[in-house]
């Protein structure tokens, strides 16, 4: 279904079946009007983090432009799918009783399904075989799982912030009882992202405008959360952090892919520190070749960022590079 078809890129929206009966899985899509069939090089899926869904932290316009909208314009067909539990995709019954009723829902082995379903459907829409996967935070979990699962299907894989074992506490686990599903104050995050940064930096980093923008797209999300400028964000990640990283229990085994890998983190980041990416990079040695991209002045959200072009930037070139010349 399209959603905009006007200017030079096509903005379509989807809804797939899950493996789940009852559950569909919303894919988002951006590519340019002037590019025919795409390839495996050329194909991107997107997968979000642990509290907000891939419109939220890829697709909103900051001074008229999105991480998505970058990325279609460099020539990808670019796919962003919503775990269940989050943005269009269902949210299981679970969600609309009180959280402390059911278990936590969507952990990253569930989502990883998810992103099964998507990679299934693309491929198969596009007529490919490979396809590359650009994850974020705790959607690098759900990335992790699916490329150890499923390598042959991974042209390349990048990994912005991802999460990793941390022998400290990680600000997203604060010892809070595990619950189905949690509730997100929009507004309230501004703190929570701007934690780390310079007070004289934070107008710098974070222009006027734009996370009034990007709060309301996120509070557009989940139209039927309780409270107006809320969302509902599924519990599994938080018990993932406590019962893996947090327990030196690694979800998935960086060694299994062989893939490239493109790491990507940025200096103030208050959710996951460097040395957790530098011990997930050493972990990589199986990757076609791997590379660790450290980028100044930056926070976790480093892709709605006044430095996101750094970000934009090498996640762009390493797309671009011929990953067969690394491939027996």
């Amino acid at each position: 279904m399209n959603d905009n078809t006007t200017g030079v890129l096509l903005r379509e929206t989807y809804l797939i079946d899950s493996d789940t009966a009852d559950i569909q899985l919303q894919l988002l899509r951006r590519r340019r009007r002037d590019i025919g069939r795409a390839s495996s090089s050329t194909t991107l899926m997107l997968i979000h983090g642990a509290t907000f869904p891939s419109e939220s932290l890829f697709d909103v316009p900051v001074d008229g432009i999105s991480f998505m909208n970058v990325l279609a314009t460099a020539g990808f067909d670019v796919w962003a799918v919503d775990a269940r539990g989050y943005g269009g995709s269902t949210r299981p019954s679970e969600m609309a009783a009180p959280p402390d009723t059911a278990s936590p829902l969507t952990p990253a082995r569930v989502a990883a399904r998810d992103l099964a379903s998507a990679v299934e459907y693309v491929l198969a829409e596009n007529g490919i075989e490979r396809l590359s996967v650009v994850a974020m935070s705790w959607g690098g979990s759900v990335a992790g799982i699916y490329a150890e699962r499923h390598d042959k299907y991974i042209e390349k894989l990048v990994l912005v912030a991802p999460l990793w074992l941390s022998n400290l506490p990680l600000r997203i686990d604060a010892g809070q009882p595990l619950t189905a599903w949690r509730l997100i104050h929009v507004d309230a995050f501004r703190e929570a992202w701007l934690a780390g940064v310079p007070a004289d930096q934070h107008e710098g980093l974070l222009p006027p405008g734009w996370f009034e923008q990007w709060a309301t797209v996120t509070s557009s999300t989940d139209p039927d959360a309780a409270e107006p400028g809320t969302i509902r964000a599924p519990g599994g990640a938080i018990q993932d952090v406590r019962e893996h990283w947090l327990a030196n229990r690694p979800l998935y085994d960086p060694s299994a892919i062989t893939a490239p890998v493109l790491l990507v983190h940025a200096e103030w980041d208050q959710d996951v520190r460097a040395d957790m990416m530098q011990d997930l990079f050493k972990r990589f040695d199986s990757a076609a070749y791997r590379r660790w991209i450290e980028i100044g002045g930056g926070t976790h959200m480093i892709l709605m960022e006044s430095g996101r072009w750094q970000a934009f930037d090498a996640i762009i070139n390493f797309l671009k590079e011929p990953a067969h010349r690394f491939r027996e």
